[in-house]
C-alpha cells in the first residue's frame, strides 16, 4: 500500500447528525461525533481495495479540528488521503468543506492493518 490513496464522499446533514440529537452539545448543526465518523468512513474507502484478502483496518486515534458550523439540509464534502504508510500503521489527512467550498473541518486519523478473524476472536476472548 502506497501514500496518496484518497476517496471523498459528500454527505447531508439532518437532523439525525447534529450536535442536539447525538449528546455533543445544545444545537442543531452538524456535530462532531458525526463529522468523525464521516472522516473515518471515507478513509476505510480510499484503502478497502488495496487490503490483502481477510484484512481489514481498524481506527487507532483522531484529530480532527472542527472549523465551522454546518446546518440541517447542508452538503459536506469529506476527502481523505493516505499520507503514510509505516508496516501496518495508516495515516490520512482529512479535509472537509461545505457546498461553498468553505473549511468545515481538517485533522488527521490514524488506522492500523488488522486481520479481521484474528481481530475479532481476540475482541471477543478478551471479553469473556
Amino acid at each position: 500500500m502506497q501514500p496518496g490513496l484518497a476517496a471523498s464522499r459528500t454527505f447531508l446533514v439532518s437532523d439525525d447528525d447534529t450536535a442536539k440529537a447525538l449528546g455533543s452539545g445544545s444545537l442543531r448543526v452538524l456535530g462532531t461525533p458525526r463529522l468523525i465518523a464521516w472522516a473515518e468512513s471515507v478513509t476505510c474507502a480510499a484503502v478497502e481495495r488495496a487490503l490483502p484478502k481477510g484484512a481489514t483496518s481498524v481506527g487507532a486515534r483522531v484529530s480532527l479540528e472542527h472549523l465551522a458550523p454546518t446546518i440541517v439540509g447542508e452538503e459536506v464534502h469529506v476527502r481523505a488521503q493516505l499520507t503514510s504508510v509505516d508496516g501496518r500503521a495508516l495515516g490520512f489527512d482529512i479535509e472537509a468543506v461545505d457546498a461553498a467550498h468553505r473549511p468545515v473541518a481538517r485533522g488527521r486519523v490514524d488506522r492500523a492493518v488488522v486481520d479481521g478473524d484474528r481481530f475479532m476472536r481476540k475482541a471477543e476472548q478478551d471479553h469473556r
